[in-house]
């Protein structure tokens, strides 16, 4: 057993901690904060950033159509079109009225003029000469009333030798006649040459511009020639003695293309 002095604190703890028990069982030890009494106002904060677009919504219904502008300055000048459809003739203007009178006229000295003219002539004639001259000697060209004929002093086929006279403007030279055989005979000899290419006539030459309107059956094929009927393709070459004789197509050789002198001036030598 204690002593009463003991027993008196241990009761006087026990009360203390009863007390302490009813005070945090009251409102003061509660958790729970119970809302203060409402204050004044406060002022306006500042204005927010800009928050950002949202999608674009329905479009709205049409306007009604404003008032007409006014007129802008002239743009630039377009393109030329394409030239129209040529127009009727249009009718025939009244004349117009006559011009004044013109002086009279000095007489003429006509002896002066013929004689410069007679001189004109005679350089003209000199000229003519000399162009012959060069066609004949320089070029070495050989010409008759109607054509002229030129030996082409590179080795051809005969097919080839035919187109190269026909781009020239001619064809491979035909002789029609005994005078012109004779003449590229010699011309052929005068040339160093011993055979050269020729045609016959309405051979080869489609779109040249020769007369081949009158028919020609004028030969010359040296004695046993031709081997064989002599036929539209065919080859045919030609002796420095103006003699004929059937040849391979496939060989080559110079040639002689013929120019009319009525369409065509003197043929290229390129």
């Amino acid at each position: 057993m204690g002593s009463p002095q003991g027993s008196r604190r241990v009761l006087a703890l026990l009360v203390l901690l009863k007390t302490f028990n009813l005070i945090c069982a009251t409102e003061v030890c509660s958790n729970t904060i119970l809302p203060g009494s409402k204050g004044d106002q406060g002022e306006r904060g500042d204005d927010g950033d800009q928050g950002r677009l949202g999608k674009a919504g329905p479009p709205g219904l049409r306007g009604s159509r404003g008032e007409l502008g006014s007129q802008g300055d002239m743009g630039q000048v377009g393109k030329v079109g394409p030239a129209g459809a040529k127009g009727d003739r249009g009718l025939e203007g009244a004349d117009g009225p006559g011009g004044l009178k013109g002086k009279p006229g000095s007489t003429c000295d006509c002896g002066r003029y013929r004689k410069f003219v007679g001189q004109l002539d005679i350089n003209i004639s000199k000229l003519k000469n000399a162009v012959k001259f060069m066609k004949n000697v320089i070029l070495g060209i050989k010409e008759t009333e109607e054509k002229f004929y030129l030996i082409v002093k590179e080795a051809r086929k005969f097919k080839e030798a035919q187109m190269n006279c026909k781009l020239r403007g001619g064809a491979l030279a035909a002789p029609e006649t005994e005078d012109t055989n004779s003449l590229i005979g010699k011309y052929v000899a005068q040339a160093g040459l011993t055979h050269v290419f020729i045609g016959q006539h309405g051979q080869g030459q489609e779109g040249a511009d020769l007369d081949d309107s009158q028919p020609q059956n004028y030969t010359a094929w040296a004695p046993g020639e031709p081997k064989e009927p002599p036929t539209k393709d065919g080859c045919v070459q030609m002796s420095s003695t103006g003699a004929w004789s059937q040849s391979e197509c496939d060989v080559t050789m110079f040639y002689v293309c013929e120019f009319l002198k009525r369409k065509r001036g003197p043929p290229s030598v390129l």
